[in-house]
């Protein structure tokens, strides 16, 4: 295994783990106004974010399998 190939997997998990909290972030921001204040545009915006992890986790699982076969 090249240690280049090694770091740009690892470089790649990084990006998504960011990612994955700022998208969760979002969601849980739109979610929390949906509840407390009946928002309704946010509970569409959170429903939106919720798709968006949803991708976000399976990207991490491909990469992170994939790395754990090396």
């Amino acid at each position: 295994m090249q240690p280049s190939l090694i770091l740009y997997t690892l470089k790649i998990m990084k990006e998504l783990i960011e990612k994955i909290n700022a998208e969760f972030e979002a969601f849980s921001n739109e979610a929390n106004q949906q509840a407390e204040k009946g928002n309704k545009a946010a509970g569409t915006r959170a429903r939106k974010s919720a798709l968006e992890l949803s991708k976000l986790f399976k990207d991490f699982r491909k990469v992170s399998v994939e790395e754990s076969k090396k």
